[in-house]
């Protein structure tokens, strides 16, 4: 066994990367993704590089099972279990109206219904002393009724369970022995944080989605195992950080942003190398598109998470990674409303029956079938010729969008334009949000793009924002994957500590701190052996009077003079302006731990060199500015390190395609990646 193999499904393929530690070997390859049955899909790709499981030792796995259950509301039949009077916490959810001027707004139902949720007369006040106690016989009474009522799962949140678990834990190790087979958790194992509907909320999601993920786990092991594995298989965090099967098991709930997180981890391993201090991680598949940003190659992992989204979507109070998703990636559809607006996603073709080209049943036209009429991708070359692009169907398609606009048959480069633009107008949003609402400015980043679609949307986004630089890393259509290869193994944890800031109470925050840590490093040595581990610190704070806390990042050892300067120098970047004179206060301590485990050398990750051919040409559209050029196509894999061109360009790879825009230059660097100056000429 020496194998090191990365699998990421998302939405349109399943991506396979496999790293050969003896020979240094890397293999990629991409499937449709298998809806029914993903194991299907992770085999199919194995069989397609002629790996065994057998030969693998170590396999990390990202998936959106938890994302799309949660957002399609295909989950179990769970029921919650609350303190008396705090049942419907879930219906109340927060006071505030996210959307003011909607006049017909309506937040989603709760997860769990009503008729599913129930109370327990017991009570802990906020300091954690026991007000009522627990009666076990409450706890047999409720076990029958919820067994009679068939639940697959039962969530279990008690008032102030944060400052005292006691009760908590007693009642869900009472359900779990009473109902054998039920998925049962409890908001503790979650979050050690206050907040009463976003622990509920978050318990309520984690047992929506245990018994699906669990019976998931427990079938990909054993299809692997029945094919020889007798490796370890861990799954992709939220957090950027991989889990056991153990803790996922336990903790659904951290994988609900599994699947993007491998790009982000890629490209803040590849920013680091490359000596790159901004930078915009972006990638567009085939159903969404995502960015991040990375700095000094590291991304923020924020510690609530809104599923469908903060107006009506419900919060998740588990680590993720700060990364904004827009429905706008290769599979998304053109479509025109009822005063027929020309509209792009952010409904999806998907894998089945996918873009109109694909020849599998899909009959509304694309972002994918777009660039295949602008000659941006090329119909006999997808997949490295392996999937074959029916250019003809996706001109009907796009015929019959242009018959209901009024387009004319001459004007369908123009119809597949307008649709590209639309796309990028909304990716681009998408980019402001996780930079100019956050106090940056995206002309000091680089974008780094990647995905089926990054590549062939870089620089058109670069144009759109001003970024001056586009890079496109080896291997974009599987750089997930690559990701997942480079992942350490990663425990976030916090706690409320609700106290004015002051310096008398730094040694006591300090001796907190030290309590978490231990307690979050023996957890990830028990998991992970012995590795070594690195800690770092966050506070979250405000000033006094404020609802929103700010969470800023200190050095250990760091006095009270050290975290105040660091709060008000982090509130003036987000805020432009801060206070020193005005008191702050604490509401929150955090700790990420980090365990470094073994993991490839990224400058052998590329591809071995092809032999170099002449770059052939053909006609590519450019929009509304240049038209149609005939631009140069090269096989990516013939350019070495020190190659550099102007574009118009084409550069064609196996599971993407990189569109360089004319005036542009691209280079190749010294890891391969594709380096393209995308400085507007008039500054040059």
């Amino acid at each position: 066994m020496s194998y090191v193999v990365a699998v990421d499904i998302g939405g349109t393929f399943t991506d396979l990367v496999a790293f050969d530690r003896t020979s240094n070997r890397v293999v990629y390859t991409k499937s449709p993704t298998t809806y029914g049955d993903f194991g299907a899909g992770i085999l199919e790709c194995f069989a397609k590089v002629k790996l065994e499981p057998s030969d693998v030792e170590l396999i990390n796995h990202g998936t959106t099972l938890v994302i799309n259950a949660l957002i399609q509301r295909n989950g179990a039949r769970a029921a919650l279990v609350a303190t008396k009077g705090f049942r419907d916490v879930l219906e109340i959810a927060r006071g505030n109206r996210p959307d003011p001027f909607d006049l017909y707004f309506k937040r989603d139902e709760p997860l769990i219904p009503r008729t599913r949720r129930f109370e327990l007369n017991e009570r802990i006040d906020a300091r954690g002393n026991v007000v009522v106690p627990l009666d076990p016989a409450e706890i047999e009474t409720l076990a029958a009724e919820l067994r009679a009522l068939g639940v697959d799962s039962v969530a279990v949140c008690f008032l102030h369970s944060y400052a005292n678990p006691a009760h908590e834990r007693q009642a869900a190790e009472a359900l779990r022995a009473a109902l054998p087979g039920v998925f049962v958790t409890h908001s503790i194992e979650l979050t050690h944080e206050w907040y009463e509907y976003e622990r509920t909320s978050t318990v309520a999601a984690n047992a929506f989605v245990g018994p699906d993920v669990n019976a998931y786990v427990r079938r990909l092991d054993d299809q692997l195992r029945a094919r020889g594995f007798r490796g370890t298989l861990y799954f992709m965090g939220s957090n950027g950080g991989v889990l056991s099967v153990d803790r996922t098991c336990r903790q659904p709930i951290a994988l609900v942003e599994s699947g993007p997180i491998g790009g982000c981890i890629g490209a803040g391993a590849y920013a680091e190398a490359l000596g790159i201090e901004h930078a915009i991680a972006f990638d567009m598949g085939g159903t969404t598109a995502k960015c991040a940003l990375v700095e000094n190659g590291r991304f923020a992992v924020e510690s609530v998470y809104y599923a469908a989204g903060y107006v009506k979507g419900f919060p998740i109070k588990s680590p993720v990674v700060d990364i904004v998703e827009v429905g706008s990636g290769g599979g998304s559809i053109a479509w025109l409303d009822g005063q027929e607006r020309l509209h792009v996603g952010p409904r999806s073709a998907g894998s089945t029956p996918g873009p109109v080209c694909y020849g599998r049943g899909g009959s509304e036209p694309t972002v994918t079938d777009a660039n295949l009429l602008l000659g941006r991708i090329a119909a006999d070359r997808f997949l490295g010729g392996e999937f074959a692009l029916d250019r003809a169907a996706a001109t009907e398609a796009f015929a019959q969008l242009g018959d209901s606009l009024g387009y004319g048959r001459d004007r369908l480069l123009e119809l597949a334009n307008g649709v590209i633009e639309i796309a990028t107008v909304t990716m681009a949003g998408a980019i402001r949000q996780v930079s100019v609402e956050h106090g940056r400015d995206p002309r000091d980043f680089v974008l780094f793009a990647y995905g089926g679609g990054g590549p062939l949307h870089g620089a058109a986004l670069a144009r759109e924002l001003s970024i001056p630089t586009v890079i496109v890393p080896p291997e974009p259509g599987t750089f997930c994957a690559t990701g997942m290869l480079l992942a350490e193994a990663r425990l976030d944890d916090a706690a409320t500590w609700a106290v004015p800031f002051h310096a008398d109470a730094v040694a006591a925050i300090d001796e907190a701190f030290g309590r978490m840590e231990a307690d979050a490093t023996a957890l990830l040595c028990a998991e992970f052996g012995d590795p070594s581990v690195r800690i770092e610190r966050m506070i979250e704070m405000r000033y006094v009077g404020q609802r929103h806390n700010v969470k800023v990042p200190i050095p250990t050892g760091a006095d009270s003079a050290a975290i105040r300067l660091a709060f008000d120098a982090d509130y003036r970047r987000r805020y432009g302006h801060a206070d020193p004179s005005i008191p702050a206060e604490i509401q929150a301590l955090h700790i990420s731990v980090f365990a470094r485990l073994e993991r490839p050398d990224i400058g052998r990750l590329p591809r071995a060199a092809t032999p170099p051919r002449a770059p052939e040409r053909r006609p590519v559209a450019f929009g509304r500015e240049y038209g149609v050029l005939e631009a140069d196509v090269y096989d990516r894999y013939a350019l070495k390190p020190g190659f550099s061109a102007i574009g118009p360009a084409v550069l064609e790879e196996y599971g993407s395609t990189t569109v360089v825009w004319p005036g542009d230059r691209f280079t190749i660097g010294r890891l391969y990646e594709i380096r393209i100056d995308c400085t507007p000429k008039e500054q040059i």
